[in-house]
């Protein structure tokens, strides 16, 4: 006969992710199937309403919903067929006593009190999972060992011998968890978490566990739809998780059926005829669940490997016979031959996708899509970014909070009733017109106006200057606090990183909204909208690419042809508030010897060429940026004889450097600290002796032009005593950038 502690009363809150079972009586063997036990079956958040009626189906009794789980009553057959058939708890543990877990000795003693001859052999192994706190207990690698101990000491002391401890596959589990003091300590019945049932060895990237699958499936109706004939399609199905769980829902497979251990196994008191005759009626449903007439369920992806995921996870958990699936792109979705259903499928977000720019666009080609081809289904969209769910254009049902994990997530539910077919890309609107199709809150019509008179008020004069690149937005609108250059048709989308004040989800809500009103303010195809976030960079990221895609652009200024990156780099290759500066270099250096410090991808340089100078030199550090300047170079069909590109520090390199130059640009960053430096720079210390360094190579009758964009930047009267010193900032600031004309501060720098 087995021993267990008695207790009056059921926590109402339990530790996520157990099923407490407690024992009212102190039965044998043969009296435990009639015995009344108390249960609690926990599950992740959001589940509870669903696992009541889950429970309630398998026969447990006085079912209440508790915080992250259900409390109710049962017979040991109950919990028994609860491992077998839940398809959303997690663990089953049987309540075996309660100990004061305030001290190290309150719990040592508390664990003492449990027989525990009952629950282990002396060839038995064992392992101990702790959770929670008290000031005497704070760490769980500490607690764990202390229960180990009082076990380990009882039967060393008691009977002689003491059984292994195994953290992989142990015989026995045991589970402690601390709350408000009280250790509550249980037996794991369930072994390995429930939601491992065995079918999915291969997944693709953030696979979702098999538990949420079942309940977004039961959350969106599936069971019902089934029972009616009508079809489960996933369009983005990853390794099949929903597409298997619903073939196990509409075929009366039970999801314990394939696992191979449970934490009861080889517990002294498992009742084995009663395990068997549970699996025998499970087994036996599956036959007649299988044999029966099954709704079609089909699913598609993207990746040919993850399909291989899926096919291999579809074949161990006994279902391949019921799905098809293939690979294809969700573009290509077609519902014709199917009868009317549920779609449901978990979009890819974050890094899965890419930018938030791609993920906004995706995510309205979604709704699009569904609004063509879906019309009369009901659709089920599940999201770790619920915020992009917006970008759908349908207003949902209904939507579920639920968790992946530890990442809260969300459920929308659809009807989708009308065929749209609605363009984002058709003949040019009016003003009026974008205005009454921008979808959104006030803030983003709002943002989507101020672009349009941007670029209303900018028309006349891009079009006098022949200006193709230019900043048609920076932050205008506070909350909307980002910078927008076009460069021709595409418009590159640069994100401030907000201050620590501003909540992030608020600042990238309004992200997301300003992606989704661009391409139709700006009347531009969704793909040509990139997005960056600016941030400080220092040393060797300034020089690093941000993607791999090789995707060069060529664009116009003055006579030059200039080659630009909107992906690859923090920068795009052609700094837009130096035009001016740019233009001024062009009209100054016909016949003159030209040097270029810190010259990026010598844009300057080429202009200068472009226009008749004697010579170029052009120096920088990176020579990714100098290979750019070489191309720019021959871009314009220059020869590169009269035209050096060097390598090198800029202060050493003017150091050693002997040529005399009649003028000279430099546009040094505020800071860096590269690891081909032998120091750092810092262009508030550092810009005395750069600028007299560059003093020492610029001809008597020469000139010196200075620039820098750290806003708190102040010349040094040093320098304002040796040379011949004029700000010429506002004349370098050319009207795209005159909201913010501290962009960069430009000095005439000559010899007296």
């Amino acid at each position: 006969m087995h021993k267990y502690f008695l207790s009056n009363s059921i926590p109402v809150v339990q530790p996520p992710y157990d099923f407490f079972i407690h024992i009212n009586s102190t039965p044998g063997n043969k009296q435990m199937n009639t015995t009344l036990v108390e249960l609690f079956a926990s599950c992740p958040r959001g589940m509870e309403n669903l696992l009541a009626s889950e429970l309630q189906t398998l026969g447990a009794q006085h079912v209440r919903e508790t915080v992250a789980g259900v409390s109710c009553q049962g017979s040991l057959s109950i919990a028994y067929r609860s491992c077998l058939w839940s398809r959303l708890a997690s663990r089953i543990l049987l309540r075996l006593g309660d100990a004061d877990g305030t001290s190290r000795e309150s719990l040592y003693d508390g664990v003492q009190t449990v027989d525990w001859s009952d629950h282990l052999e002396e060839n038995s192994t064992f392992r101990v999972d702790f959770s929670g706190a008290t000031q005497g207990i704070q760490h769980t690698h500490f607690g764990a060992l202390v229960v180990k101990d009082a076990i380990v000491d009882q039967l060393r002391d008691r009977y002689g011998w003491r059984p292994s401890v195994q953290a992989k596959h142990p015989d026995i589990r045991i589970n402690v968890h601390i709350q408000r003091g009280i250790a509550h300590i249980s037996l794991d019945f369930s072994g390995e978490s429930l939601h491992q049932r065995g079918y999915r060895l291969e997944t693709g990237d953030a696979p979702m566990k098999e538990n949420l699958a079942a309940a977004i499936l039961l959350r969106a109706g599936w069971p019902d739809i089934a029972k009616n004939g009508g079809t489960l399609l996933d369009p983005m199905c990853g390794s099949g998780t929903i597409l298997i769980e619903g073939a196990m829902m509409a075929a009366d497979i039970a999801p314990g059926l394939l696992r191979t251990r449970f934490g009861f196994d080889k517990w002294p008191g498992h009742i084995q005829k009663l395990w068997l005759d549970e699996l025998e009626q499970a087994r036996e449903r599956r036959k007649t669940g299988l044999s029966g007439k099954l709704p079609r369920i089909s699913g598609y992806d993207g990746s040919a490997g993850v399909i291989g995921f899926a096919k291999a996870n579809m074949v161990r958990a006994g279902v391949k016979p019921l799905i098809s699936i293939k690979r294809q792109d969700f573009s290509d979705l077609h519902t014709q031959g199917f009868a009317t259903g549920l779609l449901l499928t978990n979009p890819p977000y974050g890094e899965r996708m890419g930018d938030d720019a791609s993920l906004v666009y995706f995510y309205r080609k979604i709704g699009q899509t569904l609004k063509a081809q879906c019309p009369g289904w009901q659709v089920g969209i599940f999201s770790g970014a619920p915020e992009l769910c917006r970008s759908i254009g349908m207003s949902p049902k209904k939507q579920y909070a639920l968790f992946n994990g530890a990442l809260p997530c969300r459920l929308f539910l659809y009807d989708v009733m009308t065929t749209d077919n609605t363009s984002f890309q058709e003949a040019t609107p009016s003003a009026s017109e974008v205005t009454q199709r921008i979808k959104g809150s006030d803030g983003a019509v709002m943002f989507a106006n101020r672009l349009i008179k941007n670029q209303r008020l900018l028309k006349k004069w891009t079009r006098k200057q022949l200006v193709s690149c230019y900043r048609l937005y920076d932050a205008d609108m506070p909350e909307y606090a980002m910078a927008i250059d076009l460069y021709n048709d595409w418009a590159h989308v640069q994100e401030y990183v907000p201050p620590k004040k501003v909540d992030p989800e608020k600042a990238r809500q309004r992200l997301l909204e300003a992606l989704e009103v661009i391409p139709t303010a700006l009347d531009i195809p969704e793909k040509h909208v990139v997005l960056k976030q600016r941030q400080r960079q220092s040393g060797k990221n300034q020089y690093q690419p941000l993607t791999s895609s090789s995707s060069m652009m060529e664009i116009t200024e003055g006579k030059c042809r200039l080659l630009v990156n909107l992906r690859d780099y923090l920068d795009t290759g052609l700094f837009l508030d130096h035009r001016i500066m740019r233009l001024r270099i062009a009209e100054e250096a016909q016949g003159k010897d030209f040097l270029n410090l810190f010259c990026y991808t010598g844009t300057a340089s080429i202009h200068a060429a472009m226009n008749g100078a004697s010579s170029t030199t052009s120096v920088d550090m990176s020579n990714t940026y100098l290979q750019w300047a070489k191309n720019n170079l021959a871009l314009n069909g220059i020869s590169p004889q009269k035209h050096s590109f060097e390598q090198a520090d800029c202060l050493q390199w003017l150091a050693k450097e002997e040529k005399q130059y009649d003028l000279i640009f430099m546009d040094p960053p505020t800071f860096s600290n590269s690891k081909r430096m032998r120091g750092i720079l810092d262009i508030q210390r550092d810009h005395i002796r750069l600028i007299q360094l560059a003093m020492a190579r610029l001809r008597k009758s020469g000139t010196l032009y200075f620039s820098t964009n750290f806003r708190r930047f102040k010349i040094d009267d040093a320098i304002k005593r040796t040379y011949l010193v004029h700000d010429i900032s506002q004349a370098t600031i050319d009207k795209d950038f005159q909201r913010h004309s501290t962009i960069h501060y430009c000095w005439q720098i000559q010899h007296p």
